[in-house]
């Protein structure tokens, strides 16, 4: 038996073979660990607005058809219900401009138009008692109270339609602390005519002075700011509601996209929830076309056959009232106040006279091309003839004055013949028997326009939370189908 070596180093020259050496290599430190960050509170991750996240559920439910479904329904009753609801705004503001027309401003432009007349028949009243002396007739005085009674009772009416910070109610104010002052004037106008003293005519000229400067420009102005007030709420109740208008047909454009779309997914012709959404949605948009369309015309109609008569047949019975002031207050005077225009001098009051008899003429013949009926046609026509025949009697009495005869010159004027107050009286009456047609006329148009659109607040917003419920219950059935 051989015996191997018992020595661990191989033989020399023998065994596996010897491999080179290998340099030692220098020790090297253990690898540091990195710093370990301070413990402390990590910063909050910003957190997503319910917007965003909202936005995701929409993409994530558009991506199913039930989800779609969903969406629609959504916008469907979204904008019947808009619809619905711009729709009852939009018509109780007009509704509303339209009932002011007919009980507010329209009869408070009358009331400021009989306070200017009231007062400046009162004037008038006043200068025919002083040239009757001490004769002053019974039914002269009682003109010359009831005038003034009218003109503070329109006056309390109007304070109390008006706002109290309008101009209208400074206005008025005004022309409640001038007409006692201006009654004061007259009286002792009165009380020293009657006595003979001639100062009393230079109170009644202090008289008309405060009512031609002060009271009528503001009643004038009164006038004019509830005419500006009648005209605006005419054009709050007449304008096309174009905004409600789009969204009907946005709404009905909508509702016929959606059950086309319904019939090619599923070849069923009609669904019965669409089609009663699309109903309700056609019935607003007529009714909401038919019914503005309706009233608007009844609106106009009042206004071009009401309103425009109405403001020039009111226009014509200032001026004969002023025309009639200033004849009396002719003779009052007795060339005392006088007036220069270019190289001519004329006795003041005959040149205002003059003046308001061109106007008066001018707005008759302007009332007579407004009339649309012989009802409003025939007073304006006898009115132009009386007018007429006014001129000529005063032309009569104004050449007996300048002659110096004064108390023939009186009688033509407020005497018991033939007489220029004869006339006056005559046109006042045909105009106040015009005013009472167009009166009546307005009245009748506006109200048919104002009873258009009775209901169609109330009406829209009903059907369209019906459509929007159909649309619902529409898109509902479909929803059905996938469960």
């Amino acid at each position: 038996m051989t015996h191997l070596p018992t020595s661990s180093t191989p033989p020399t020259g023998q065994g596996l073979p010897t491999l080179p050496a290998v340099p030692a290599q220098p020790a090297q430190a253990p690898p540091t660990q990195p710093a370990q960050a301070p413990h402390g509170p990590k910063e909050p991750q910003p957190r997503r607005t319910a917007f965003a996240e909202g936005l995701d559920q929409l993409r994530a439910a558009a991506t199913t058809e039930p989800g779609r479904l969903r969406i629609i329904g959504a916008l469907l009753a979204l904008l019947v219900v808009a619809f619905g609801a711009v729709t009852a705004w939009q018509m109780t503001d007009r509704a509303a401009a339209a009932d002011d027309v007919l009980t507010s401003s329209q009869p408070l432009s009358s009331d400021a138009a009989d306070i200017y007349r009231s007062l400046a028949d009162a004037n008038t009243a006043a200068s025919s008692g002083f040239l009757a002396g001490g004769q002053e007739s019974a039914a002269s005085r009682d003109r010359y109270e009831k005038d003034i009674r009218t003109a503070a009772e329109k006056l309390v009416n109007a304070a109390a339609n008006s706002d109290p910070d309008s101009p209208s109610a400074a206005t008025i104010a005004e022309l409640n602390r001038l007409l006692p002052e201006y009654k004061g004037l007259v009286e002792r106008a009165r009380t020293y005519n009657r006595q003979g003293f001639p100062v009393g005519g230079a109170y009644l000229r202090y008289a008309n002075e405060k009512m031609q400067q002060q009271m009528l420009p503001a009643a004038e102005d009164l006038y004019t700011k509830e005419n500006q007030r009648l005209r605006a709420d005419y054009a709050d109740a007449t304008p096309y509601p174009w905004g409600a208008i789009a969204l009907g047909v946005l709404a009905l454009a909508a509702l016929a996209w959606a059950q086309h779309r319904n019939y090619q997914r599923t070849n069923r012709v009609l669904n019965h929830g669409l089609v009663a959404a699309t109903a309700t949605a056609t019935v607003v948009l007529l009714w909401l076309v038919v019914g503005h369309s309706v009233a608007r015309a009844g609106l106009n109609d009042s206004y071009d056959h009401g309103v425009r008569s109405l403001i020039v047949l009111h226009d014509a019975r200032i001026a004969s009232l002023k025309a009639r002031g200033n004849e009396n207050l002719t003779l009052v005077a007795r060339g005392a106040e006088t007036k220069k225009v270019g190289e001519e001098t004329y006795d003041a009051y005959d040149y205002d006279f003059r003046t308001d008899m061109s106007a008066l003429g001018k707005h008759l013949a302007a009332a007579e091309k407004l009339a649309d009926d012989a009802s409003g046609e025939n007073p304006v026509t006898a009115a132009m003839g009386n007018m007429t025949e006014w001129k000529k009697r005063h032309t009569a009495a104004r050449a007996q004055d300048e002659n110096g005869n004064y108390q023939q010159a009186l009688n033509r004027v407020i005497g018991t013949g033939k007489t220029t107050g004869e006339c006056f009286d005559s046109v006042d009456e045909n105009l106040r028997t015009a005013l009472a047609h167009e009166e009546t006329e307005f009245k009748r148009a506006a109200d048919d326009g104002r009873d258009a659109l009775t209901g169609l607040s109330a009406g829209a917003a009903v059907l369209a939370v019906l459509g929007a419920a159909g649309a619902v219950l529409g898109i509902g059935r479909r929803l059905s189908e996938y469960r």
